[in-house]
């Protein structure tokens, strides 16, 4: 049987998706002048007292900054193909730590049981972390070519 796409060609293509999706939520989230994590933190449902302590008005700046920046820097840096497996790494964090705010179990939110969309983003994360592709469409792979030749 004939692959219709290679496995180095899917990789590029998770890994400029996700880029897309974290630079997109990123950026809209950078521009809006009025976006904050607070109502999301406070409502937390699982681990409530470690989120409403994220909320608390001495920390609540420096997580709205570390999410806002957080997927705007991870979302350019994979479209780019720099720092792949760490960022991949990053995102991957970023998602559990989103997840368990709606997470009562096993439900998640209104339409889901145990798994829902962060745990998507959370196992493609991994599984671009575990096949990197620095080396195509990227920057990464630019770099380590023109160093050879």
């Amino acid at each position: 049987m004939r692959r219709i796409i290679k496995t180095d060609s899917a990789i590029v293509l998770l890994r400029l998706a996700l880029g897309w999706l974290f630079l997109y939520a990123g950026l809209t989230k950078v521009v809006d002048p009025s976006w904050t994590s607070k109502g999301f933190l406070e409502h937390a449902n699982t681990f409530s007292g470690f989120y409403g302590w994220l909320a608390s008005p001495n920390v609540l700046p420096v997580i709205d900054l570390l999410s806002q920046w957080g997927l705007t820097i991870i979302g350019a840096v994979l479209i780019l193909g720099i720092l792949v497996r760490f960022s991949s790494y990053l995102g991957a964090l970023m998602m559990i730590l989103f997840y368990f705010p709606a997470l009562t179990f096993p439900y998640v939110g209104e339409h889901s049981f145990i798994v829902d969309e962060h745990i998507i983003y959370v196992a493609a994360f991994l599984v671009l972390a575990s096949m990197s592709s620095n080396h195509m469409w990227s920057l990464a792979g630019l770099f380590k070519s023109r160093m050879k030749g």
